[in-house]
């Protein structure tokens, strides 16, 4: 009896050792994938800082034209995000607030108040030179206290930079403050783009697609768009990455996108919803990159258009422990 309680403890040691060498290799394996990708993750030497602390952009005035990162710190107790707006020569931003705001805050209005028909009559009244803008990039959204980063290519020119997130009255931050003239000079920056771990591609024909697992811990995002067109609310197509919490409902979410809607992009965001950055509106051919640092959980890759699901622009995924 006594041999055979022995025998039966040998063989429980045995398998105890060999089932934890299993995981241990198994862990170690999986770090070792994610130190892998983490050394990938070169942070950007030449950056860009861009601070909001309230309805404001406070960065340097001048910047030099080719591949730059922006490290964007939003200290304020909004949601914001930053458009670069390429203006056609001879525009400023004094043509911004006799010609283009007037026409976007009338139109909100007459939407706010349930008339939407006259209200998107009143975007006909737009300078026919706003029709001329490039959009050329910039920050997703990113939520209160927290910092993203976002590299595009730029051409040299007149910017603004702006944010048109909307007050719980539904005036957008632009009419705020939060539109900050950038002149891109013709001396390049010299930068060279970061090596994504993740590729997703864009379009508004099959929507967001990526090539790679999206895995917990640093990645860089890079974003190709594969074609451009203005949406329902005439707004271009870009990528926001969303963390969600269990309990965050993803149909006010696609609903919240909608800047056009009187309750869409508005303050406050849908709950159990925090944005983490991403990239902005582009031209067709242009890459973007932006990064991330995930935790495990469930996030979303959405744009900042009408009827995200349909479009299959609204993707889904989760972070695992390993």
């Amino acid at each position: 009896m006594k041999t055979n309680n022995q025998s039966m403890f040998l063989m429980l040691l045995m398998l105890c050792i060999f089932l934890n060498c299993k995981i241990e290799k198994k862990t170690e394996s999986t770090n070792e994938t994610i130190m892998e990708i983490e050394e990938l993750v070169k942070e950007s030497k030449n950056v860009i800082d861009v601070v909001s602390r309230a309805m404001d952009f406070q960065l340097v005035d001048t910047i030099p034209s080719g591949w730059n990162t922006f490290k964007y710190q939003n200290l304020s107790n909004e949601t914001h995000f930053f458009l670069l707006d390429k203006y056609p020569e001879g525009k400023t931003i004094e043509n911004t607030l006799t010609d283009v705001a007037p026409v976007f805050a009338n139109g909100m209005d007459l939407i706010n108040k349930g008339k939407s028909e006259e209200g998107f009559a009143e975007f006909n009244k737009l300078p026919e030179w706003y029709f001329d803008i490039v959009f050329s990039g910039g920050v997703g959204l990113i939520a209160p206290k927290h910092t993203a980063t976002t590299t595009v290519k730029l051409d040299p020119g007149y910017y603004i930079m702006e944010c048109y997130v909307k007050m719980p009255n539904g005036m957008f931050h632009t009419l705020m403050g939060m539109a900050k003239p950038i002149i891109v000079t013709e001396e390049d920056s010299g930068n060279t783009p970061p090596e994504a771990t993740v590729n997703i591609t864009l379009s508004g024909e099959d929507g967001i697609s990526y090539d790679n697992p999206i895995k917990k811990g640093k990645q860089i995002f890079s974003v190709f768009v594969k074609d451009q067109k203005p949406h329902e609310n005439f707004i271009w197509h870009d990528v926001n990455l969303v963390k969600l919490e269990s309990y965050a409902n993803e149909d006010a979410l696609e609903a919240w996108m909608d800047w056009s809607d009187p309750k869409g992009l508005i303050t406050p965001v849908p709950n159990g919803v925090t944005f983490l950055g991403g990239v902005n509106d582009m031209p067709a051919g242009s890459t973007g990159y932006f990064y991330a640092d995930l935790k495990p959980g469930k996030y979303a890759l959405i744009s900042e258009v009408p009827n995200t699901k349909s479009k299959n622009m609204f993707k889904v995924f989760e972070v695992i422990e390993n």
